[in-house]
């Protein structure tokens, strides 16, 4: 099931479910004739509320995240704390108010009831569709396309399982080979249960754009570990999970975090960078800030944009193609600070200190980094974030990924306005200014959290207060 049509699902039957354990608590508390109240409250009001209410806070602790990231015993889990948790908040902010129920005993009964009700509703409902879900899934419907990685006994281990579990939700299209070394014998095997092999790992990008890859499946042989950076190397930038099978050492000694599924052990080499309450609050903290600014200083930005028009002939806003999460190519907007055209006939290349191209205006918004703004509407659009690696343009980014390991690992998450690298170094003039920019995104990526991000804000409000932009 594709992940919008899964995630409406999921909204549709969650308000079926919540709407309807308020309902039954509404009728145990008002018509069943246990409880006393003053005033006969209100059905309709409140109960919208309290809907708004879940909804915000189960997509905050992530339980709109799409099926194959969990089990049901996961899910259900994280429903029950995510359950009790507002069950308590709503009562201390609401019912504790209450002057019609009793505190010592009422309002005791009722915390418990509602808790179970909504427990049992909103649960019950997953896992009809979880159950509706698996059944698909060992129907061939629904099935994630699946690159295995090896060609050895532990690639055909990992077909085994893929084969013997289709619930997994797995379909395998393909073995991609360790390309042999010169001299070495080839096997004439083709195929294994059906099984193609499709390519080598040398043409592994390629494979997974040629067959919609959603999940790659590393089974290398002991001798073939040395590939491995390489294999991560080139999944990075898409969006695909990538999970390995470990060696015995590797579970006895602790050093793999491992996830089962049913017995069968996995490394998740790429995991989820934030936890799904982080990804939720930060993505609110863009948009809220991002309002903030547009808003607050559209009298500036108009001024702004006046100015740019009287100072030389172009568009007041530049748009440009830009590398973003995963991938996704997006049109980035700034204030144009450079004349019209400024690449005809240069081509793609980088800002230089003191460059010809730009204006008057240019220069004093580049320094103030004014220029900056519109790239609000970027973050509103969820193209990009407050904090984050810069994104590039799909000719650099091809050219540099060809050149750093690693470079692509920087698409995992959504670009930002501003980041680690921005404030701890100065604007890439060359390769080596974007060498020693990548080590910078790489350890905001590895490191990613609220502290690091208000002090990559701070800085960033320091260097414009200084006006210490490139000009």
């Amino acid at each position: 099931m594709p992940k919008r049509s899964e995630r409406l699902l999921l909204l549709f039957l969650d308000f079926v479910t919540i709407n309807a354990a308020y309902v039954a608590y509404y009728w145990l508390r008002i018509d069943s004739g246990w409880f006393s109240y003053p005033i006969e409250p209100e059905l309709w009001l409140p109960m919208v509320v309290v809907y708004l209410y879940w909804i915000l806070l189960f997509s905050f602790f992530g339980l709109y995240r799409s099926w194959y990231a969990q089990s049901r015993l996961d899910e259900l889990i994280t429903l029950f704390r995510t359950i009790a948790a507002g069950v308590l908040v709503l009562f201390f902010l609401i019912f504790l108010d209450d002057e019609g129920v009793n505190p010592q005993t009422g309002l005791r009964t009722l915390i418990v009831v509602y808790w179970f009700l909504l427990f049992v509703s909103v649960s019950s409902g997953r896992l009809i569709i979880r159950a509706i879900q698996k059944k698909l899934l060992e129907s061939g419907i629904g099935t994630r396309n699946t690159l295995i990685v090896g060609w050895s006994h532990k690639a055909y281990e990992l077909c085994d399982m893929v084969i013997k579990y289709p619930a997994l939700g797995y379909r395998p299209v393909g073995f991609a080979r360790v390309k042999k070394a010169t001299g070495q014998r080839k096997t004439k095997r083709v195929d294994y249960k059906g099984v193609p092999v499709v390519g080598e790992i040398d043409q592994l990008s390629s494979l997974i754009d040629k067959h919609d890859v959603r999940e790659v499946l590393i089974g290398l042989d002991s001798t073939e570990h040395d590939r491995l950076l390489e294999i991560i190397e080139a999944c990075n930038g898409y969006e695909v999970g990538l999970k390995i099978m470990p060696d015995m050492y590797d579970i006895v000694s602790g050093q793999a975090r491992l996830s089962s599924i049913y017995g069968f052990p996995l490394i998740d080499v790429m995991p989820e960078i934030l936890k799904p309450w982080e990804e939720s609050l930060k993505r609110l903290v863009d948009v809220l800030v991002a309002m903030a600014i547009l808003l607050v200083g559209l009298p500036v930005w108009l001024i702004v944009a006046v100015l740019i028009k009287l100072d030389s002939r172009g568009p007041v806003l530049y748009r440009q193609e830009r590398v973003g999460r995963n991938g996704k190519v997006f049109k980035i907007f700034k204030f144009r600070s450079m004349m019209a055209d400024a690449e005809k006939h240069s081509g793609p290349v980088w800002a230089q200190k003191k460059d010809p191209r730009v204006t008057r205006i240019g220069r004093i918004i580049r320094r103030l980094h004014i220029d900056e703004v519109p790239q609000f509407i970027n973050v509103l659009r969820g193209d990009m974030s407050l904090v984050g690696p810069r994104p590039e343009r799909h000719f650099f980014v091809e050219k540099l990924a060809a050149e750093l390991p690693l470079y692509r690992r920087r698409l995992k998450v959504r670009p930002g306005i501003t980041g680690w690298a921005q404030v701890k170094y100065k604007y890439d003039e060359s390769i080596e200014d974007v060498k020693m920019k990548l080590k910078y995104d790489l350890f905001y990526i590895e490191n990613m959290s609220w502290r690091m991000d208000l002090k990559i804000l701070f800085n960033t409000f320091y260097v414009m207060l200084m006006g210490k932009g490139h000009t």
